[in-house]
């Protein structure tokens, strides 16, 4: 099993909690950003830089997630990929998105995108809180310990 993370929306603090993780249980970390990443020494812990674009870290992600990887994302479309391979896809805010649940989500989406387009004000996501750093921890120890 392998970690995959699209870091270029990753809040730091789930990424100090990422690598605390692979160190603890030595599982491969790899990061994936279209910006320089600074990760802690650790034989477990890499980034993969790739070129700025459109879907470009996505792309890299689903290229090489295998089937019982994770891919720690909020991106929708990455995770119905992702998925579609048999990978785990956990949100930064402790969402698990899975085949069950990853349609509606997309057609969520896909509703408020054709709501901002006609000018329709939706605001964004709210900060992430300390309760959804928990939840995320919590939820990545617990797959962690099933899938060793």
């Amino acid at each position: 099993m392998h970690i995959w993370v699209d870091a270029d929306a990753c809040p730091k603090v789930i990424k100090e909690i990422l690598f605390r993780a692979a160190t603890r249980t030595g599982i491969s970390l790899t990061l994936v950003a279209n910006q320089t990443l600074h990760v802690p020494p650790s034989p477990f812990i890499r980034s993969v830089q790739v070129h700025a674009g459109f879907d470009v870290a996505d792309n890299e992600i689903v290229k090489r997630v295998s089937a019982g990887d994770l891919v720690i994302t909020s991106d929708l479309p990455l995770a119905a990929e992702v998925i579609e391979k048999g990978g785990h896809v956990l949100s930064h805010r402790g969402e698990w998105y899975s085949a069950a649940n990853i349609r509606p989500l997309l057609n969520m989406r896909d509703f408020m995108d054709n709501l901002r387009a006609s000018g329709v004000q939706t605001g964004g996501p709210p900060p992430m809180s300390q309760s959804e750093s928990r939840s995320f921890a919590g939820h990545l120890d617990r797959f962690l310990a099933s899938h060793r």
